[in-house]
């Protein structure tokens, strides 16, 4: 076994949630990652669509239960000393597949070995497991400190949201996407009204396209006078898919430069996504057709690696007023469309164009 040492560490993460193009749902999840060598273990496991079992979500009994177990305080939940490392983000199900690792202690160390995806109660290591991946060893005094910091503190509270718009059936379809993914949110016209404790416990606050300068001001004046430290989002467009996008990237709990996309931008003809690890990306197009209803169309959906890309977008799917929302497995962004093709105004029957 290896006797080089690597750093252990620990640090917010998000799996982000969202309505998607077929009009599932993807539930939000705040968790806390491992991070070894300065590296979330998560970004070196391929895209892996899953989430510690350090998640704020779950009752403080099971969260304390956990980290002890990762203390080696409790039993392993799996045959032969594993530990499930990352779960699958919607369920609890070991069938629907699952990240463990023996952990052991070596002395006063702590070993992280023998990888692998496990679906059932035996890891098979010659078929499922993680090559190249680990072992890891960890100094105990180290180890133990970020666990016992963790489990002596509290996991993260679910975030909420401040809805503030004139479109109250925009706010009601963007309230309910919300909850339906587990964020919650509450909608109201003067955020004075709302006393001091309310408003600490919110993570975000979006306005709608209507709501001008002053009274954005006033809220976030309110936000700042209790003691609140809250992000502000601005809404692209009345379109809920895209809002909760919006949302999601300001609840995300990872820092921007851990987080899997780090930029992006576009124009009519093209989307520029940059990623800081190798992940699957999914681009989606949203615009406003001449009715104003909301079309959807996804542009692109592959892996991409570390570093700028350029993706061509179908003209037709951003013309007009349009969007693209860029998500992985723990992250998500949007951006407006610069430049894209405008509609050509139909002749009215005196020749006369439509502005």
């Amino acid at each position: 076994m290896s006797g080089a040492y690597a750093t252990f560490g620990l640090a917010p993460a998000t799996r982000a949630g969202g309505v998607l193009a077929d009009g599932r749902y993807q539930v939000h999840r705040d968790f806390v990652d491992f991070v070894v060598d300065g590296r979330p273990l998560l970004f070196q496991l391929s895209d892996l669509d899953a989430v510690s079992p350090l998640a704020s979500d779950v009752p403080p009994a099971i969260f304390t239960e956990q980290v002890r177990a990762l203390l080696l305080e409790a039993e392993p939940p799996l045959p032969a000393g594993r530990f499930v490392l990352y779960g699958c983000p919607e369920c609890e199900d070991l069938a629907c597949g699952a990240v463990t690792a023996v952990i052991e202690r070596d002395g006063e160390d702590y070993v992280w070995r023998d990888f692998a995806w496990q679906t059932d109660e035996h890891a098979d290591l010659e078929r499922n497991g993680y090559p190249g991946m680990g072992p890891f060893r960890f100094r105990g005094p180290d180890y133990r400190a970020a666990l016992t910091a963790l489990r002596d503190g509290s996991a993260a509270p679910r975030r909420r949201v401040l809805l503030i718009g004139a479109r109250v059936a925009v706010l009601a379809r963007l309230a309910a996407a919300l909850r339906t993914i587990g964020i919650g949110a509450d909608i109201t016209q003067d955020a004075r009204g709302v006393t001091a404790e309310e408003l600490r416990g919110y993570g975000a606050v979006a306005f709608g396209r209507a709501v001008g300068p002053a009274e954005r001001a006033a809220v976030l004046r309110a936000f700042e006078q209790a003691g609140a430290d809250v992000t502000a989002v601005d809404g692209l467009a009345p379109i809920v898919p895209l809002l909760v996008a919006q949302i999601e990237h300001a609840l995300g709990r990872g820092p921007l430069p851990r987080r899997p996309l780090t930029a992006l931008a576009a124009t009519g003809t093209t989307a520029d996504v940059e990623v800081g690890a190798a992940c699957r990306v999914r681009i989606t197009a949203y615009r406003l057709d001449r009715l104003h209803r909301t079309r959807t169309e996804e542009v692109f959906d592959g892996a991409l690696e570390p570093g700028r890309h350029r993706v061509p977008l179908d003209p037709r799917a951003v013309r007009g007023e349009a969007y693209v929302v860029a998500r992985t497995a723990g992250d998500v962004r949007a951006a407006p469309v610069v430049g894209g093709q405008r509609r050509r105004a139909r002749p009215t029957a005196t020749g006369r164009e439509r502005g």
